[in-house]
């Protein structure tokens, strides 16, 4: 069961306002949605919202991450994304008033807090620097599905999944060690829903990577041992 948090979480002492999309607000705005907010800690593997259902408002992630990802044929997950500290979900449908087109589902607990439709669609009328980064945010997020669509249809599975390993270093910074190195803590199952692969193709390649020592694995976590070999595996240059 989810867990509410009293009280809210004031943005004074908010540790992801930095890098969330009311970074830009001032203080009488924050304060505004702080007192409309209500903040939760959810379990792993709770769903915050489901594909098809309308949005009541926003979803922002103080700590933690989430998969936002889409239901195909026969009811397999095609992963879209990850989300964590900062990110701000649900907006699209609730600016199209639209059904969610995803769903999204916690991958470890989670403190996400959801401001209502009003509070939200007020602050965004008051704010151009709002404005300004919800688009800028659209446009990221367009980008990003067209290049993966890209991938998806031009680079063969070892490639997308080196890819979706260095973007998975680089992009969300899973875990990171003393040493430098990075773990990223998915299910098998996750990770191939990502790549758009069967779980025992990654299997296979991740042994392979294995091999060529590109990573190493304790359980389910994977630690990137050779990011540059990764790279050339990718044809990224």
């Amino acid at each position: 069961m989810r867990k509410p948090l009293r009280p809210s979480i004031a943005y004074q002492t908010c540790r992801s306002l930095g890098t969330s999309s009311f970074s830009s607000l001032c203080s009488h705005q924050l304060t505004a949605i702080s007192k409309g907010k209500s903040c939760t800690v959810y379990k792993k593997g709770q769903i915050l919202f489901h594909e098809g259902t309308r949005p009541l408002g926003v979803f922002c992630i103080n700590q933690g991450k989430v998969k936002v990802y889409k239901l195909g044929y026969e009811g397999k997950e095609q992963i879209i994304s990850i989300a964590r500290n900062g990110g701000l979900l649900g907006y699209k449908a609730l600016l199209a008033e639209e059904s969610y087109g995803v769903s999204a589902e916690t991958l470890e607990e989670c403190t996400i807090c959801f401001l209502p439709k009003s509070t939200f669609l007020q602050t965004l009328q008051e704010s151009s620097q709002l404005n300004q980064q919800i688009m800028k945010q659209v446009c990221q997020e367009l980008g990003l599905m067209t290049e993966n669509i890209t991938n998806q249809a031009q680079r063969s599975v070892r490639e997308r999944l080196a890819i979706t390993l260095l973007e998975l270093k680089d992009t969300y910074g899973l875990d990171t060690h003393d040493n430098g190195s990075i773990e990223i803590n998915l299910t098998r199952d996750d990770l191939a829903n990502i790549i758009g692969t069967a779980t025992e193709t990654l299997i296979r390649l991740l042994n392979e990577f294995k091999s060529d020592q590109l990573i190493s694995t304790q359980g389910r976590k994977i630690r990137i041992e050779d990011p540059a070999g990764l790279v050339r595996i990718a044809n990224l240059y």
